[in-house]
């Protein structure tokens, strides 16, 4: 059965690398009245420098927990819309979520200045969708992201014809498309060029089948007029519908249906600063408010999203010499949507403010995670990103702590800001992917399996948290935020970012990246 499709613009208004062993590896301004307000002057509640291992002493994994379950109680607020707990944005729990994060900011006086930051985002939701093709029904077949509903969301009938050369200009599509479903190669170009360019030329529905035997989960990105009803395969699956095509068969019939909604709503994203330490040297630090459709998220990123909320009510009792700013971003899970927002909005001036940027989604070490750094290194990344990574090493290596690295691949919010020329950052635990047998030797667990089997799963909830190394995590995030607050002494000056931009004006993508989001791209 369909789930209920309630996501509309005005709710959400209304708020608005490789293992290794370490020797012992435009803003509105939101200011309610504080319900209990701490008494601070000058920012700072009582006088004293902030100091690392104070503010990592201050963080009790028993608040962590309070505040998890409070998130997952705001999680049920979407059960009448989607029949499942959620924070998706433009449900009940995502608006319940910022609310509650702007609540909770507001109880902590004149420590900060919170802010929120309203923009247009787009929602993808599918609710039914089938693939046959001959007498098959592909087990791979999944919709791409954002993909438009098959006409009328009704099945579509027709020959499954192949498109060479990869379907990314309009010369590929020199037969007639009309009424039937291209089949067609992934590579060279994104998605979204090649769905566009098979709606362009006439056909109503588009396959892509992957360059390798792995599922194809892609997603079709900011919405066109000529994209078409969109699925993504896997070579295996596909190898013989190409093979038979490239023989000459014209027989292959095949039948689409996708049944979703792509929706442009409005959401908000919350930023929080202190009100004292240097405005012109910040430390800025960010996680997402937001869950998938498909399941509360408490892990992913609502772990993120309340580490940094009690940090940020934890450095209250401190005075700080460099300002910090919060980014509870939203849209994440769209494709970075908040978080690219707010890095594009930021004038020449302001951006030259944010000394470094750290990205903090997910944080806990699920049930068979890995203590994963983002590989920053300085020859590929703003000047500063490899002193944050020596950073998390230093702090994991003083803990006794095992740790691996993460490549930037475009799949968390940090993007926008290497887009912005802004250093970056952070620490990660795993996803969907696969634990090696190395890593099961150094970090234990199982190899074979999923780091999280609960990613984007219903089951993502209050049970999906492994309380010590969440603690642990949060400790370490503390930690990034208590020494740059303090000083900046042998971090890297900015320098003034050298924007590329398209024909059009737009900033270009930094390429090293294949993903927006989840989602590949390309």
């Amino acid at each position: 059965m369909a789930i209920l499709r309630t996501c509309t613009a005005l709710a959400c208004v209304a708020v608005a690398a490789s293992a290794r062993q370490l020797p012992l590896v435009a803003d509105d301004s939101y200011n309610p009245a504080p319900s209990s307000p701490i008494v601070v002057s000058n920012g700072t509640s009582n006088g004293t420098v902030i100091d690392t291992k104070k503010l990592q002493a201050d963080i009790d994994i028993n608040k962590l927990v309070a505040r998890a379950e409070a998130l997952s109680k705001i999680a049920d607020l979407s059960l009448s819309e989607y029949n499942h707990p959620t924070r998706v944005i433009g449900s009940q729990g995502h608006l319940g979520t910022v609310d509650y994060i702007y609540s909770e900011l507001s109880k902590l006086g004149d420590y900060y200045n919170v802010t929120n930051q309203t923009f247009p985002a787009v929602s993808g939701n599918v609710f039914e969708s089938r693939l046959v093709v001959g007498y098959e029904v592909p087990k791979s077949a999944s919709p791409m992201s954002l993909t438009p509903p098959t006409k009328q969301h009704e099945p579509v009938y027709g020959k499954l014809l192949l498109v060479p050369n990869g379907g990314c200009s309009a010369s590929d599509f020199s037969r007639n498309m009309t009424g039937h479903i291209a089949l067609i190669k992934r590579g060279t170009c994104s998605f979204g060029d090649k769905s566009a360019n098979a709606g362009k030329a006439g056909a109503d529905a588009a396959i892509i089948y992957n360059n390798d035997n792995s599922t194809l989960s892609g997603t079709l990105g900011s919405p066109s007029p000529y994209h078409i009803a969109t699925f993504g395969v896997s070579a295996a699956e596909a190898a013989p519908w190409v093979a038979a095509l490239q023989n000459g068969t014209t027989g292959l019939d095949a039948i689409a249906y996708i049944d979703s909604t792509v929706d442009e709503i409005m959401t908000t994203n919350v930023i929080a600063q202190t009100t004292a330490g240097d405005p012109e040297n910040c430390v800025m630090l960010g996680g997402h408010s937001d869950s998938v459709a498909a399941g509360p998220g408490i892990n992913d990123d609502g772990s993120g999203t309340i580490s940094l909320l009690e940090i940020a009510t934890q450095l209250t009792k401190y005075e700080v010499n460099n300002c910090v700013r919060f980014g509870w971003w939203a849209g994440e899970e769209e494709g970075l949507l908040g978080s690219t927002y707010y890095a594009e909005q930021l004038s020449a001036a302001e951006n030259q403010k944010i000394r470094l940027f750290m990205d903090y989604d997910a944080s806990p070490l699920i049930p068979n995670g890995v203590f994963q750094i983002y590989n920053s290194t300085n020859g590929q990344n703003p000047a500063g990103s490899g002193e944050l990574r020596v950073l998390y090493e230093d702090w994991y290596k003083e803990q006794g702590l095992n740790y691996t690295y993460i490549v930037f691949d475009g799949r968390s919010d940090y993007v926008g800001f290497l887009d912005a020329g802004i250093p970056s950052g952070g620490i990660a635990t795993g996803a969907e992917g696969i634990k090696t047998k190395e890593e099961a030797s150094i970090f234990g667990g199982e190899a074979g399996s999923q780091y999280d089997p609960c990613y984007h799963e219903l089951c993502d909830d209050i049970h999906n948290l492994d309380l010590t190394e969440w603690e642990a995590n949060t400790k370490l995030i503390a930690h990034s935020v208590a020494t740059y607050a303090k000083s900046f002494d042998g971090f890297p000056k900015r320098v003034a970012a050298v924007e590329e931009r398209s024909l059009s004006g737009s900033k270009k993508s930094t390429p090293q990246f294949k993903y927006r989001g989840n989602e590949l791209i390309m």
